[in-house]
């Protein structure tokens, strides 16, 4: 029997990484960046208000030239020590300046102060020329002929300068970087829409089985539905794979021949459930052999213990054999589908967040097998700790049950060598989707 980690080593290293694609940045999210991109233009392009207020010369308002401090944002200058208390001006509020105008974001006119004026800006407008601060409405008694100073600002106070972001040629966003929603913020602000990436790795989803029917129509004596190839689909898309669904494929050797090879040239990864753990899956893996490498096996897992994986066509495709049996199919696919997937994406973690949690019930597993037991997983509100209750995994419940997947947020992953877990003993847990 192969251990959980061989079986994975194997999985993880025959990942295969799609040709990079150039995609628009709506579909770039979770991506890796397959190229250089570099800031043509500064960000921002322009000096801009940081905040609402009123635009001004630093030496009108009590400030000093020249002389802008660390940190410049709302929360500057909330604090005053003895030594600013020292060095300060006469007091603001005495001097009420003139306001000659107001400039929006987005204003093309420009506007000119003269000393001792001040000018009405929004927050992310081009400040008007000689202004080399912003006042906050909050610091003033926000007058709209003339405005009273509150509080004093320095140069630069309250003023985003133009390439205090990027300046033109920094590098914005690396090759090799998984696109998240500040590196598209970046890419944009390059004046790009679209980016060469990684695409998502297509996942062809099949199943086989003659007593399969698909879910449109109604099941006969000794059939069922298929249900295993919806589940795998679900959480190849969910761990993100393009996945096809393309259902139950033909028993008939050519006809099943044809849809296997044909679907293995257009995918980077393939999973076809009800190929192991019955006596019709011999079709099955006598035409995989003839396409590429296939081994099955035990793994030392439970469930989905009876899995196969083999790297088929030219291009060696990996490809995944699972049981029929939803569950054993799904625990299968977190397992050992979900770090391909996401190897192939880039991903520097391929699996699932694990904490440790104390378990308030008992556990049963079976020795020898790593056990992956469905939970709930839960928070202390006091004490802030993990807590999980498991969903089966006690004597007498059965293992196969996909309603107790459908309650649960969370695997306990019990070692090999455990066969009983007592109520209040430390386990490991994998979260699985999070459900609001």
């Amino acid at each position: 029997m192969r251990s959980v980690e061989d079986q994975l080593e194997m999985v993880v290293d025959a990942a295969v990484t799609p040709e990079p694609i150039r995609v628009g940045l709506g579909d770039a999210l979770g991506l890796m960046c397959a190229e250089e991109v570099a800031a043509t233009k500064p960000l921002p392009g322009f000096n801009q208000a940081a905040v609402d207020g009123y635009a001004v010369r630093s030496v009108d308002v009590g400030g000093t030239v020249g002389l802008s401090r660390p940190g410049t944002g709302p929360g500057a200058h909330q604090d005053s020590g003895e030594e600013d208390q020292e060095s300060a001006p006469a007091p603001a509020r005495e001097r009420a300046l003139p306001v000659v105008g107001r400039v929006n974001a987005g204003s093309h006119k420009p506007l000119r102060l003269q000393p001792k004026q001040a000018g009405r800006v929004a927050t992310g407008a081009p400040p008007p020329t000689l202004a080399d601060a912003v006042l906050p409405l909050a610091w003033s008694d926000r007058g709209t002929k003339r405005v009273t100073p509150e509080r004093p600002v320095r140069t630069g106070d309250f003023v985003r300068r133009a390439g205090d972001d990027i300046q033109p040629g920094d590098i914005a966003v690396r090759p090799g970087t998984i696109l998240g929603p500040a590196q598209i913020g970046l890419i944009a602000a390059a004046g790009r829409d679209k980016v060469l990436a990684y695409p998502r790795p297509r996942v062809t989803v099949m199943s086989y089985g003659l007593e399969l029917v698909d879910v449109d129509r109604d099941p006969g004596l000794g059939q069922v539905f298929d249900v295993a190839s919806y589940v795998v689909a679900a959480a190849a898309e969910e761990a993100g794979a393009d996945v096809h669904r393309i259902g139950i494929i033909n028993a008939e050797p050519r006809q099943l021949r044809e849809a296997i090879a044909g679907n293995v040239a257009r995918s980077e990864l393939v999973v076809i459930t009800g190929a192991v753990g019955g006596s019709g899956a011999d079709a099955v893996l006598e035409v995989l052999r003839e396409l590429g490498e296939v081994d099955t096996t035990r793994v030392a897992m439970h469930p989905g213990s009876v899995q196969g994986f083999g790297l088929l066509g030219q291009e060696r495709v990996p490809a995944f054999l699972l049981p029929s049996n939803p569950v054993a199919a799904l625990v299968i696919a977190e397992v050992m589908v979900r770090p391909a997937i996401r190897a192939s994406l880039g991903k520097a973690s391929t699996s699932r967040r694990t904490v440790r949690a104390r378990s308030l019930r008992a556990i049963e597993s079976i020795g020898g097998r790593r056990g992956y037991i469905r939970a709930r997983l839960m928070r202390d509100a006091d004490t802030g700790d993990y807590l999980v209750e498991s969903l089966g995994g006690v004597a007498g419940a059965p293992a196969h049950l996909l309603a107790g997947f459908a309650e649960a947020n969370a695997m306990i992953r019990l070692p090999e060598g455990i066969t009983y877990v007592r109520p209040g003993e430390i386990v490991d847990v994998e979260f699985l989707q999070q459900r609001s």
